[in-house]
C-alpha cells in the first residue's frame, strides 16, 4: 500500500484529504506545520508528499527545498496562493505538481495517481537509451552523463526520456504536456518551462548556455541531435 503524507495546518483539509485518499487505497500520515512535515517524510518514507505552502513554523517553499535536496519523492503542493509566479517557484524548486485551493478532493486523488504512475518502472521494458555520453535506464529510471549520475524527479525524467527518444525531434510545451501524463497541468504550459530549467541545472554544464536541451523559440524544446 503507498503512503501518502498530507501536510496542512487545517484540521479540516488534513481530514478531507484523508478521508479520499484512504477510500482511494492510501494509507495517509499528517502533519500541521513545516517541521513536523520534515520530521514525518525522514522518518515514515512516504511514497508522495501532499505539501501546503502557506505553513507556520516553517515554510511550504522552505519545506519542498529540503524535501528536494534530500530525496526525490514525489511532491504535490496544495496551496491557497493562485499566483503564477507561487506556482512556478514551487515547480522550479522540484514539485511534481500542483493543486490550488478550494479544490476537489476527487481531483486531488486523480493527480496523486497520475504522479505516482510516472513513478512506477516499466515490468518488461529492458529500453536504454544512449544520446551522445547521456545514457538513460528506462525501467530503473537512472540518468548517467559521462558515468555521472544525475539525480531527477519522476517527472523531470519522463520529460527527459521523451525527449532524448527522438534527439532533434522539437516538441510542443502541449506535446510534452501530454507525454507526462499530468492531470494537474492542463493548460499550464509554462510549468513544462519550470521542469526544463531543472534539468538544465542538474545535466548542463552551464545552464545558461545548454548543449544537451535546447529551446526551439516560439515552438518548444528538442533534446540535441549529437550527430548532426
Amino acid at each position: 500500500m503507498r503512503t501518502i503524507l498530507v501536510v496542512d495546518d487545517e484540521p479540516k483539509i488534513v481530514q478531507l484529504a484523508r478521508d479520499y485518499l484512504e477510500h482511494a487505497g492510501f494509507a495517509v500520515v499528517a502533519a500541521h506545520d513545516g517541521k513536523a512535515a520534515l520530521a514525518a517524510a525522514r522518518g515514515q518514507r512516504p511514497d508522495l508528499v501532499v505539501l501546503d505552502l502557506g505553513l507556520p513554523e516553517l515554510d511550504g517553499l522552505d519545506v519542498a527545498r529540503t524535501l528536494r535536496a534530500e530525496s526525490n519523492v514525489p511532491i504535490v503542493m496544495l496551496t491557497g496562493r493562485s499566483e503564477e509566479s507561487d506556482k512556478l517557484v514551487g515547480l522550479e524548486l522540484g514539485a511534481d505538481d500542483y493543486v490550488t485551493k478550494p479544490f476537489s478532493p476527487k481531483e486531488l486523488v486523480a493527480r496523486v495517481r497520475a504522479v505516482l504512475r510516472r513513478v512506477e518502472r516499466p515490468k518488461l521494458s529492458s529500453e536504454l537509451i544512449a544520446v551522445g555520453d547521456v545514457r538513460l535506464d528506462i525501467p530503473r529510471m537512472r540518468v548517467t552523463r559521462s558515468d555521472r549520475a544525475i539525480d531527477l524527479t519522476p517527472t523531470e525524467f519522463q520529460l527527459l526520456a521523451t525527449l532524448a527518444r527522438e534527439p532533434g525531434r522539437v516538441f510542443t510545451r502541449a506535446q510534452l504536456l501530454d507525454a507526462v501524463r499530468g492531470v494537474a497541468f492542463e493548460s499550464y504550459e509554462r510549468a513544462i518551462d519550470a521542469h526544463v530549467k531543472n534539468i538544465r541545472r542538474k545535466l548542463e554544464d552551464d545552464a545558461s548556455a545548454p548543449r544537451y536541451l535546447l529551446t526551439v523559440y516560439g515552438v518548444g524544446y528538442r533534446f540535441a541531435d549529437l550527430d548532426e
